[in-house]
């Protein structure tokens, strides 16, 4: 009877490890594809939700660290394909929608957290990551109001969601309405959560959509430092230390090498390839950790929240890019 009972228990653990095989396999080759120029934004992402609800992720412990390393590094990579000036002309036309946006949410969805009855830092986060940058945000944010995992993992289910659904709708609705390249950049930067969201869509509809998305999304995200100081004392909790976004940094170092570094022009279109496969890769792995666990977990009002919250903050930012800019 031992023996029965042990022949089974070795059978079911190679049916697992030849599972567990394919699954590596599996993840490792759609990984691949999205290294190739065949792969889209859009299709990663599309490809890793498949894949997180048919397959499963084989490495969901290293998921979120890759996903931040390799968003962090694409963004970096980007930037050598902007100009200084032009640059900073968008980031200008960008810069009192961004204010006027970020405050307008956090007020706004405070009082709809109090309304829906959701608990207070799960609200917060997600209208923060809302009015900021998405993850990025919330998890700048979190240990500077101690945050629980679970308060973490709902914002972000939340967030993830509502980006994937973006990525598809944004350039249809964009082309819909003729708007103009700028338009649609600013639109996608104010309006779409977070970053590799932004620059998927954005490369989607044009270059120059792309550069003023970018550029208007990372002096968007900049406010991730008086929001997260401001939320010490809200919170009450002045001995956390505050996540400065670094990359910003190397991404505005990225801009100035190819303006003022002939060099750098040389080898730029390959370092804005290598990035560009990086953000399709990176859409691929934010896709394959929305798993059903995660968005069960997200649960009915704080996604009301996050919906409501979304779809004001983007007619709000259409009708503006349209009659003001």
């Amino acid at each position: 009877m031992e023996t029965q009972h042990n022949l089974i228990n070795n059978a079911d653990s190679v049916i697992l490890n030849i599972n567990s095989n394919i699954s590596k396999g599996i993840f490792i080759l759609c990984a691949a594809f999205c290294l190739t120029p065949f792969a889209s934004p859009a299709l990663a992402l599309l490809m890793g939700l498949i894949f997180a609800q048919f397959v499963g992720h084989p490495y969901p412990h290293l998921n979120h660290k890759a996903t931040n390393l390799l968003l962090q590094v694409s963004v970096v990579g980007l930037g050598f394909g902007m100009n200084v000036h032009s640059a900073m002309q968008a980031g200008k036309e960008g810069i009192l929608f961004t204010i006027a946006s970020i405050t307008g949410t956090l007020i706004f969805g405070y009082f709809m957290g109090r309304w829906l009855n959701i608990e207070k830092k799960t609200s917060y986060l997600i209208s923060s990551g809302t009015a900021i940058c998405g993850g990025s945000a919330i998890a700048a944010i979190s240990p500077v109001i101690k945050a629980e995992e679970k308060q973490i993992s709902v914002a972000m289910g939340c967030v993830f969601v509502l980006n994937s659904i973006a990525l598809f709708i944004f350039p249809l609705i964009g082309h819909h309405l003729n708007l103009s390249q700028t338009q649609f950049g600013l639109w996608c930067a104010i309006a779409i959560h977070d970053t590799s969201s932004v620059v998927g869509a954005a490369s989607k509809y044009g270059t120059h959509a792309l550069e003023v998305a970018t550029t208007v999304k990372l002096t968007r995200a900049l406010w991730i430092i008086p929001v997260a100081f401001i939320s010490t004392f809200v919170f009450k909790n002045k001995s956390q230390k505050i996540s400065v976004p670094y990359f910003i940094g190397l991404f505005l170092l990225a801009m100035i090498a190819k303006t003022y570094i002939p060099v750098v022009s040389v080898i730029s279109p390959l370092l804005i390839s290598i990035a560009k496969a990086g953000l399709t890769l990176t859409l691929f792995l934010i896709g394959t950790g929305l798993s059903r666990k995660v968005l069960y977990a997200v649960g009915f009002r704080p996604l009301l929240q996050g919906v409501v919250l979304w779809v004001i903050i983007s007619a709000i930012a259409l009708f503006a890019v349209i009659h003001l800019a």
